[in-house]
C-alpha cells in the first residue's frame, strides 16, 4: 500500500516503535527491502537521495507500483532535498514524502526555506521532514558531534513556524562510516526532551549506521520514529561479494548473494526498531489477502 511518510510515522509515534527508511538506489534493493518488510508484516519508508539516479521519474514510478502492490504501507522519500527545484521535481514525480534539508544554513533561513516547501507539499497532499540542528560526517566526529545538537527549545519554535509533519535531529549520530570499534554516542536526555518540547510529534534519526544496536532500540523507544539507513546495509552487500564463493559459474548469483544479504540486514534492524508486525490496512484501502489484517 502507497502511503505518505505522515500516515505512516504518526501511528508509529502513537505507537512508540521506528520505521526503517533504508536508501536505496535500484529496483534491486527497493525489492529486496519490500520483501523484508513483507515477511515481518512491518511498514517501510524508502528514501531516495537525488544524485543517486539518473531519473528520479523512472525510479520514483517503478516504487509506486512495488508499493500499490504490496500488503504492507509503503512510502517513498526524497532524502536530503536539496534544491527547490528538485524537491518540486520529486513532488511531481510521485514521491509521497520529501525531505528539505536546510540543516547548514541560519535558522531563519531554514525556517522560510522550508515553510515554503511545507505549503506546496501539503497543498498536493505530501507529507515534509526537515532537520533542525546538523548530523555531521563520522569522519569528522570528534569536532561535528558536538558542533550542532539540536536544541528542545529551538525545536518547538521550529516545528511552530514551519509546520512540518516530522523533523530530523542532530543527537550524537552522523553520516558515514566511523573508524573501526569506535561507537558514537547518543544523548537519550535530549532526545527525551526533544520529544516532549514538540509536544511529541514523529522524530528522525539520520546517521544511523555504525550505532550500537541497543542504542538503536533505545532510541525508538524514546521517541524516534523513522530510521534512516544506508551504510550499513551498502556493507552488507559489500561483503557479501567478498566473503561470498563466487568465482567461474557461481558469478551469475551476484545479484541474488547482494539481495540476500541486505534483505536480511534490513530485517535484523526491523525487530530492533520494533515495527515488526505493526503494518495495518487503513479504512477504505480493500482487504489484503495475503495476511490477516484487521481493517481499521
Amino acid at each position: 500500500m502507497l502511503l505518505t511518510m505522515k500516515e505512516i510515522i504518526d501511528r508509529a509515534s502513537i505507537e512508540n516503535y521506528g520505521v526503517a527508511a533504508p536508501n536505496i538506489t535500484s529496483e534491486l534493493d527497493a525489492r529486496a527491502y519490500i520483501e523484508a518488510a513483507e515477511e515481518l508484516k512491518s511498514p517501510l519508508i524508502l528514501d531516495i537521495y537525488y544524485p543517486v539516479h539518473p531519473d528520479i521519474r523512472e525510479l520514483a514510478q517503478i516504487c509506486r507500483i512495488l508499493a500499490m502492490e504490496s500488503c504492507v504501507p509503503i512510502a517513498i522519500n526524497l532524502d536530503h532535498g536539496g534544491k527547490k527545484e528538485e524537491i518540486i521535481e520529486a513532488i511531481s514525480a510521485g514521491f509521497t514524502s520529501v525531505m528539505v534539508d536546510r540543516s547548514s544554513v541560519k535558522f531563519e533561513d531554514n525556517v522560510r526555506e522550508v515553510k515554503e516547501i511545507v505549503d506546496i507539499a501539503h497543498a498536493a497532499g505530501i507529507s515534509v521532514e526537515a532537520e533542525l540542528g546538523h548530523v555531521g560526517q563520522a569522519s569528522n566526529y570528534e569536532n561535528d558531534r558536538d558542533a550542532a545538537l539540536t536544541s528542545p527549545e529551538e525545536a518547538k519554535t521550529y516545528v511552530e513556524l514551519t509546520g512540518v509533519d516530522c523533523l530530523a535531529v542532530a543527537i550524537g549520530t552522523a553520516h558515514g562510516s566511523y573508524p573501526k570499534d569506535f561507537i558514537p554516542t547518543i544523548d537519550f536526555e535530549r532526545l527525551v526532551e526533544i520529544k516532549e518540547a514538540v509536544n511529541h510529534m514523529p522524530l528522525v534519526l539520520h546517521g544511523s549506521s555504525g550505532t550500537n544496536l541497543e542504542d538503536l532500540r533505545k532510541v525508538c523507544q524514546l521517541g524516534i520514529n523513522k530510521i534512516n539507513v544506508g551504510n550499513d546495509l551498502f556493507k552488507a552487500a559489500v561483503y557479501s561479494v567478498i566473503d561470498g564463493d563466487l568465482e567461474g559459474s557461481k558469478a551469475n548469483d551476484v545479484y541474488y548473494v547482494i539481495r540476500t544479504a541486505i534483505k536480511e540486514k534490513l530485517k535484523e534492524l526491523i525487530y530492533i526498531y520494533g515495527s515488526d508486525n505493526k503494518a495495518w490496512i487503513p479504512e477504505g484501502r480493500g482487504v489484503c489477502r495475503e495476511f490477516d489484517y484487521e481493517n481499521e
